[in-house]
């Protein structure tokens, strides 16, 4: 599968002068200017589909609806479900997403709303919606909501929450983007910028895809908001190159590699998946 922003001074106003005088001096700290891409993120077509309650994934042909221990195969075409995969809620509480990467179904899995926050990666087969195995990832990083594969690894959002699901003393702030090697052994990671983490609080990430244009794509809780990021030149913060609305509100995504403008994603409320065209950005520098 798949700016650097100018600060504004911070005013100072002051109720004495005599005040100011004696205050030490304090270095302004830049406050990132976000602007909107240009372009529309546009409805191409609505597929009924009752298990579209957390996320959906897509391949050429088909696509996998995602509610928490079911996941329901259907045809792009025709929009008749094919097949229908139904777990042990005991040891899949939360399927939050999934995505079709080197011919299985890997899906983002945690024990959420419970504490300690545990999670795993969970791989089937597409053709037959077979679990075949699972990648345990333990505790201490915050609930796994997404992985994708890119540029020779693994990628993984990692919420954190301010209630519900949430593990004092993390909350949203903590919401954490880690990169593992094919052992999945955590080679890197990034924290999200207070552009981004301010609109997705009280909550945390719950989808997110790398694109063919070598930018991240990660969507909310609840907004109708798509944020495009990119790795950042130096430091440990991801940057936040623009904000797209979409037609949807949040939850899991999925880009569709056999039309790379082509996004994927769900309609809760209507139970639907959502396919979308998504305006194109320039390339990403190398």
């Amino acid at each position: 599968m798949r700016s650097n922003f100018r600060g504004r001074p911070v005013a100072i106003t002051c109720l004495a002068v005599a005040a100011v005088l004696a205050a030490p001096t304090v270095q302004a700290q830049p406050v990132p200017q976000v602007l909107r891409a240009g372009g529309a993120v546009k409805v191409v077509h609505r597929y009924k589909a009752e298990e579209a309650r957390q996320g959906v994934a897509v391949d050429r042909r088909y696509l996998y609806a995602v509610d928490n221990s079911v996941i329901a195969k259907y045809d792009k075409k025709t929009g008749a479900k094919l097949l229908e995969w139904r777990g042990d809620p005991a040891h899949f509480p939360h399927i939050n997403s999934c995505a079709v990467i080197k011919q299985q179904l890997v899906c983002a899995s945690s024990n959420y709303p419970a504490v300690p926050q545990a999670s795993s990666v969970e791989f089937f087969d597409p053709k037959t919606l077979r679990h075949l195995r699972t990648v345990s990832l333990g505790q201490g990083t915050g609930s796994l909501t997404w992985v994708d594969r890119w540029r020779g690894g693994w990628w993984a959002g990692f919420a954190n929450y301010d209630a519900k699901g949430g593990e004092s003393p993390r909350d949203h702030r903590n919401t954490l983007l880690v990169r593992f090697d094919d052992n999945w052994r955590r080679t890197e990671s990034w924290s999200f910028p207070e552009t981004v983490l301010e609109r997705f609080k009280p909550t945390s990430t719950s989808g997110g895809a790398w694109r063919a244009d070598g930018r991240l794509y990660v969507t909310g809780h609840d907004r109708q908001e798509l944020y495009v990021l990119a790795l950042p030149s130096g430091g440990a913060v991801l940057d936040h190159l623009a904000t797209l609305d979409i037609p949807i509100q949040g939850q899991a995504i999925d880009w569709d590699e056999s039309r790379t403008d082509v996004l994927y994603g769900i309609s809760r409320s209507g139970g639907e998946i959502v396919e979308m065209q998504a305006p194109s950005l320039k390339p990403a520098p190398n």
